[in-house]
């Protein structure tokens, strides 16, 4: 194997496993971005694609799947002998692909199917762009085969509901060709290939194959964030520092982690890359960042540092929080070994579909939504018109409080709910916003 050697900047080969149009497009964006410590190796991903895996398992360090079908299929072979990870589907190839089909004149982009991607990747795609998918058809990824992505374009065209399709398949494209479907290839965008190249790369190295290696993330308070004193004698800094240690406490005990006081808006979390592995989905959420805002109500930056040793790891953790300071506030940034740098987001991508009655803002869904909350308050026995805070509403929907808060919203601009003074306004941080649910509109 590969990159075992003293050197900061160890070879790492990525075995680059797809159609021979995807690998190409993938070994020319890693010439591109410039890392000289990549080697990559093309793996065809025909027949038995476990198979192919193992045979030039030996001779890489991390396998690069072109996308989740063909990592799926691998993976169904066996446990894979090495590391991997696939370039996702995403939407963000989505303006590009619709651009090409109406300068071509290819389809109606508003009536059209597109396979692979989630209902709220198109949605937020043609939002941008000031067009609506009401009569766009999507097909997700989950896991299906070919041919149902086949038959779902074909049909769909077929009874007169589509004008064409976007596939990300070459093979499903080959198909409707023949069947006389207009039909594009979507493919990743750059950026999403060079940013599956460098958790490959990261993942290959001698710090992501050794569980042991140690971990170091700086979980830090913005000063914008911070109380006006934060002295001994500030009772409200006090409260939040003791909230905010019992929060990382809470996050930090599934990675079996040591949660250190740094300075007076700072924390150092230390553990091992298996366990943070096991903790951010293999590097694919950020930690912290989403508790701390949904229980807190409060931003902070994380930055996370590999390294050979403490210091070293504490080094490339000041480095990443630096960086996230002037970036996103829903990313977090990890410095490893190798120069490798990948940004995080702060929540998972959504997997499908939203709940419809939490996206929408017509009225009968709405009522729907204020009769649900009123009758749980009543089942508990509380006033069904007292005052309810979007935990509460999380809690009776079953969703996450980002979406109790925009299903909230819904209700305030539907007429049905009043937002309200907070209830502790001394608060270190944003208080929670709470409503007043206006039952006396329900129908009798």
């Amino acid at each position: 194997m590969h990159g075992r050697g003293g050197s900061a900047r160890e070879e790492i080969t990525i075995g680059v496993v797809g159609a021979r149009r995807a690998v190409q497009r993938v070994m020319s964006v890693a010439r591109e971005s410039g890392a000289p410590h990549w080697r990559l190796v093309a793996v065809a991903a025909e027949g038995d694609v476990f198979r192919q895996v193992a045979k030039v398992a030996s001779r890489i360090d991390v396998c690069l799947f072109c996308g989740p079908i063909s990592h799926d299929l691998a993976v169904r072979g066996g446990v894979l002998p090495v590391p991997a990870t696939y370039v996702p589907v995403d939407g963000s190839a989505i303006h590009g692909t619709l651009l090409r089909g109406i300068l071509d004149g290819v389809f109606d982009p508003l009536r059209i199917s597109i396979d692979s991607v989630t209902d709220s990747d198109v949605e937020h795609s043609y939002a941008e762009i000031g067009l609506s998918p009401s009569q766009v058809r999507v097909r997700p990824y989950v896991r299906a085969e070919s041919a149902d992505f086949v038959a779902f374009h074909r049909d769909l065209y077929e009874r007169g509901d589509t004008t064409g399709a976007i596939t990300t398949l070459p093979d499903v494209a080959a198909e409707l060709k023949d069947a006389g479907v207009p039909v594009l290839i979507m493919v990743p965008s750059e950026s999403t290939v060079r940013h599956a190249l460098h958790t490959a790369g990261l993942l290959g190295s001698e710090a992501k194959l050794d569980g042991s290696r140690m971990v170091t993330m700086i979980v830090r308070v913005p000063r914008s964030s911070l109380p006006p004193h934060t002295g001994p004698s500030s009772y409200a800094y006090q409260e939040f520092k003791l909230a905010l240690y019992r929060e990382l406490l809470q996050e930090a005990r599934p990675m079996d982690a040591a949660v250190l006081a740094r300075d007076e808006r700072s924390y150092l979390v230390v553990t091992t890359m298996g366990s943070l592995r096991m903790a951010t989905d293999d590097l694919t959420v950020a930690p912290f960042i989403a508790g701390i805002a949904d229980e807190l109500s409060t931003v902070v930056e994380v930055g996370i540092g590999l390294g050979r040793s403490t210091r070293e790891a504490e080094q490339n953790a000041q480095t990443a929080v630096d960086k996230k300071s002037s970036g996103d506030a829903d990313t977090a940034f990890l410095v490893g070994l190798a120069d490798a740098v990948i940004e995080l987001p702060a929540r998972r991508r959504p997997a499908g579909r939203q709940p419809t009655v939490l996206e929408s803002s017509d009225a009968s869904r709405a009522i729907d939504v204020l009769a649900r909350l009123a009758k749980a308050m009543k089942d508990d026995g509380e006033d069904e018109s007292s005052v309810l805070d979007a935990e509460r509403v999380a809690e009776v929907l079953d969703v996450s409080r980002q979406t109790a808060r925009r299903t909230m919203r819904m209700l305030v601009d539907e007429g049905l709910a009043w937002p309200m003074p907070p209830a502790r306004p001394s608060k270190v941080g944003r208080p929670p916003q709470l409503y007043q649910l206006l039952v006396e509109k329900l129908p009798r």
